[in-house]
């Protein structure tokens, strides 16, 4: 019997946590949570954890496992997350895993190529060049070396810029090959569900759902980790608008304004990223019943 992992992926605010349980009912198995922040035990409002009736109805794994003080990336979330679909498969031929985090999906279907070890030399020479020449000279530089990374990543996270720099001196190698070069082997069959609908209508969900994380509490959350601001775990969209607004530099009408902009960018880059991908079929975020028929149709014929 063929064993399969369905993905649901799609931009923010689109509804995969709702589509994910219904398939994970339907299918009688559990969810791989592929959401880089939901996994931090700290951060719950801000990155729209599923709720505690919706972790109740479909066991998830990787919401809230692990801590904002402990270093994390997509490589140790693909062997984790192995070996919980593994886990999974051992007593259910299917397994759904939801989530927006390009890298997460792409460490999982594809696996993600051993980074090098970065000479420090090299990592102390573009640090002075990031105090030196300002974020704007990287970013040009990063466009002309890694048109593909820039396309997705975000571009006020200097960490990752500067990473993504030393890759390329380290290697001679733009950073993004190192996610696709070789797609890894599966023991497991993949089928994709993107979900996605007209961008007018995306907008105006990430606009709410914004507003409905402030009315349910976000800036007296971000409050609580603002003394670990510097942590990469919370430069993130929700939390470091709301840092500005605590440092006085914005008021909290234009950090809600700007956490709003930044989250429709953001699901620009996801739309970015996954439109490449050929092997993704989509689907309106309404069509529940039509993407399960979908799954069921797609298991059975490659069973």
């Amino acid at each position: 019997m063929q064993k399969n992992l369905i993905v649901i992926l799609g931009p923010t605010a689109i509804g995969k946590t709702d589509i994910a349980i219904r398939v994970a009912q339907h299918l009688n198995t559990e969810i791989i949570s592929a959401d880089s922040r939901q996994i931090f035990k700290e951060l719950q409002i801000g990155t729209a954890t599923p709720n505690s009736q919706q972790l109740h109805t479909v066991k998830h794994h990787f919401i809230h496992s692990h801590s904002i003080h402990n270093y994390y990336n997509a490589s140790k979330y693909e062997t984790e997350a192995l070996l919980a679909i593994e886990s999974i498969l051992q007593k259910n031929n299917n397994v759904v895993m939801s989530g927006g985090s390009m890298l997460y999906i792409d460490a999982v279907c594809k696996g993600i190529d051993d980074l090098p070890a970065i000479d420090h030399k090299i990592r102390n020479e573009i640090i002075e060049r990031y105090e030196k020449e300002g974020l704007d000279s990287l970013r040009f530089e990063l466009k002309k070396i890694d048109p593909d990374f820039y396309a997705v990543t975000d571009l006020k996270n200097y960490k990752r810029i500067l990473h993504a720099l030393e890759i390329f001196y380290m290697t001679g190698k733009p950073y993004s090959s190192f996610m696709t070069k070789n797609i890894k082997q599966r023991d497991f069959n993949i089928i994709k569900i993107g979900l996605n609908t007209d961008r007018a209508i995306l907008h105006q969900r990430i606009n709410q759902r914004v507003d409905q994380m402030i009315n349910d509490g976000l800036v007296d959350e971000a409050r609580q980790v603002y003394a670990y601001k510097h942590l990469n775990s919370l430069n993130t969209v929700g939390y470091k608008e709301l840092f500005d607004y605590f440092d006085n530099k914005i008021t909290l009408s234009e950090a809600i304004e700007l956490i709003k902009r930044n989250s429709r960018r953001y699901a620009r880059r996801q739309l970015t990223w996954f439109n490449k991908d050929k092997n993704i079929k989509w689907f309106e975020p309404g069509d529940t019943k039509v993407i399960i028929d979908y799954i069921s149709e797609t298991i059975n014929i490659n069973n």
